[in-house]
């Protein structure tokens, strides 16, 4: 009787656990760049949230945008015994030394959405198109200028690059440029600065604060007698210091209308200045798909097989082409905003109301 009862004891649980999946055996050490922007923020709740419930374990680190800091962080997640590391770097050219390190104890490497440069070791990367993301910028950009400015000729822009050590910055500036060089060229925009060129636009560190410092340089050397009909900027944040640079002269009030000032991770503040008819658009990447492909990735490698890749040729982090996942970037501004942003799932109503 005894057998009899343990036996169906037995029974009952592998029953009770025949339909549930079997856990994952891992650890996954996630470095984020910083807590600054909400965007990473996002970013890092999505990846621990959707890891966890594949059955992973994850250390999640934030250096605040301190390189020696991100280094020390994932060196001590290599002493942990990560088994995967997933990085967004805060500089991609300064990791060489500790990815061979964990490449040595071996440890997988995945790059997410800021390509690693200078290392052998990356074995992946999960990303936007960012190049793609450049044109959506320009293109609402010049879709604003013609609605906003019908009769100005040319319109006076100025362009703003993201962080020079942010491998990205060049994809979103050199796919923005793809619409607007034609365009300058043909003298239907006119960059009043002469400032064009990521080693005269770039923004270190993606710091609003700096991009309004350099808006209002730019205003007071160039526009005390002109009008600046739009802005390119390649990311919310930057967005924001540079209407209020424009707001300070006056900008969106009276008879000065405001120019068209583009954007980049739909992060709340922005999406009120969309509403409140300030930034006119910004370009929505959803975290939630981002961490689905990384996870994904991570499946995959530490089974021994191949994750889903849907790009072998673009990615040249200068030692190796980086085999990568690019998703979709969406346009976002008034006439869509609640559709993607709300109707997704990604926000509520009171979050941006």
């Amino acid at each position: 009787m005894k057998f009899l009862k343990a036996a169906a004891a037995a029974l009952a649980l592998s029953v009770s656990f025949a339909g549930a999946p079997a856990l994952a055996d891992g650890l996954v050490g996630i470095s984020m760049p910083t807590k600054s922007s909400a965007r990473w923020i996002s970013d890092g709740n999505s990846m621990v949230k959707q890891f966890e419930e594949a059955g992973y374990e994850t250390d999640l680190q934030y250096a605040e945008d301190d390189i020696p800091n991100q280094l020390a962080q994932i060196e001590n997640m290599i002493t942990k015994g990560v088994d995967v590391l997933v990085i967004a770097a805060i500089d991609g050219t300064t990791l060489s030394n500790a990815l061979e390190n964990a490449a040595a104890a071996g440890v997988k490497i995945i790059a997410y959405d800021r390509l690693i440069r200078d290392s052998g070791d990356v074995d992946y990367y999960a990303t936007f198109d960012n190049f793609k993301v450049g044109v959506q910028q320009a293109s609402s950009l010049v879709d604003g200028l013609k609605e906003r400015f019908p009769d100005a000729s040319p319109w006076n822009v100025e362009l703003f690059g993201g962080s020079p050590d942010d491998n990205n910055a060049y994809f979103f500036y050199n796919g923005a440029m793809s619409v607007l060089q034609p365009l300058i060229d043909e003298g239907t925009v006119a960059v009043v600065s002469g400032q064009t060129g990521m080693d005269k636009v770039g923004t270190l560190r993606w710091d609003g604060a700096v991009a309004q410092a350099r808006m209002d340089n730019l205003l007071s050397a160039n526009y005390t007698d002109k009008q600046v009909h739009g802005v390119l900027s390649p990311y919310d944040g930057l967005s924001i210091g540079i209407l209020s640079s424009l707001k300070g002269v006056g900008y969106g009030s009276g008879d000065q209308k405001m120019p068209i000032v583009s954007g980049q991770d739909a992060e709340v503040p922005s999406v009120k200045s969309i509403l409140a008819g300030e930034q006119y658009s910004t370009v929505f990447k959803d975290t939630r798909e981002l961490a689905r492909v990384t996870v994904g990735m991570v499946d995959a490698v530490l089974e021994g097989g191949e994750p889903e890749i849907n790009d072998t040729e673009t990615y040249d982090n200068g030692v190796k082409i980086v085999p990568s996942y690019l998703l979709e970037p969406v346009s976002v501004d008034q006439s869509n905003w609640e559709e993607i942003l709300i109707d997704s799932g990604y926000y509520t109503m009171d979050q941006v109301k």
